[in-house]
């Protein structure tokens, strides 16, 4: 990866391009071919995409940058897709380079700001980024794209091309559906579903490294690391007003990426037939309706900076 736009960007040739269908849903071939992604690239999960940046805006107060930045000069946004976040990024700080790395380009939005640059790049390399370079380094939603063995050495990249000073930002969904109040058990489609999607990652992804992003900070020498995870209600059963809204929200949200995220490893490393895991879906999305399970995720939040 390079900041040099001219020369080093990778050329968007057809192998990034090309998509395939698979019940009824947009797949980047390349990322399911290489296994670098399950997710679907298509307008539903642009739309989820932008749903879900709203919510995290609502979990943050409105807050898109955490550490206390000053006039960052240069963003990198590692894993933008739909480019939300970067946009919104772009527009606020007006005299701040922008720059998003995602290995498809499908969901980029069709009038970005002249100050967001989006590239196509593997997060699994090297970065090639020049050391010292960003101001500001936001990493959001990665997990299931990020290689098993690859998140030390990501974390370093990071690390090695934030200016000293510089800060970096990850947040992560821990996909392992959990209750308030310890009603769900094994039997339930909720926690079978995510379960089974664990499992059938292991191989290649490691889903539980949200758990680990403070510990992944301070390896790479990151100095005023702070974490926090914050459950995330995945419907309205909270009392507290602003979770429910949460909830309620995020309700759909998550609906929309079970059966899209999950379909792929499942059906292909599980062997589980279409018609298996569309029962399976059914089952659990009735149950994300279920108040009384209080069901909920819960979201990894890291915040690190580079010394001086």
């Amino acid at each position: 990866m390079s900041s040099n736009l001219e020369s080093d960007t990778i050329s968007l040739d057809t192998s990034f391009e090309a998509t395939i269908q698979i019940q009824g849903r947009m797949y980047q071939q390349w990322a399911v071919e290489h296994g670098t992604s399950f997710g679907p690239i298509d307008e539903y999960e642009r739309d989820r995409q932008e749903t879900q940046h709203e919510i995290f805006k609502l979990v943050f107060d409105g807050r898109l940058i955490l550490p206390p930045i000053q006039n960052p000069r240069k963003i990198l946004d590692c894993g933008y897709g739909s480019a939300s976040w970067a946009t919104e990024v772009a527009i606020s700080y007006p005299q701040c380079e922008v720059i998003g790395v995602d290995i498809t380009p499908h969901m980029v939005p069709d009038d970005p700001p002249l100050n967001l640059i989006l590239q196509v790049d593997d997060l699994n390399e090297p970065f090639t980024f020049h050391t010292n370079e960003f101001d500001f380094i936001h990493s959001r939603n990665v997990v299931t794209g990020i290689n098993k063995g690859r998140w030390p050495s990501y974390v370093k990249d990071c690390a090695r091309v934030l200016k000293p000073g510089g800060w970096l930002q990850m947040v992560e969904i821990y996909h392992n559906v959990q209750s308030d109040n310890g009603t769900m058990t094994d039997e339930h489609a909720l926690r079978e579903a995510s379960t089974k999607y664990l499992t059938a990652a292991e191989s290649s992804k490691d889903l539980r490294a949200p758990l680990a992003l403070d510990s992944l900070m301070r390896g790479a020498g990151m100095e005023n690391v702070a974490s926090k995870m914050i459950p995330m209600p995945l419907n309205g059963w909270s009392i507290n007003p602003k979770e429910r809204e949460i909830g309620e929200k995020f309700n759909h949200s998550y609906k929309a990426a079970l059966a899209g995220h999950m379909r792929i490893p499942l059906t292909e490393r599980l062997q589980m037939t279409h018609d298996q895991f569309d029962d399976l879906i059914q089952r659990a999305t009735e149950e994300l309706d279920n108040v009384s399970l209080k069901p909920y995720v819960g979201l990894y939040i890291a915040i690190g900076c580079k010394a001086n």
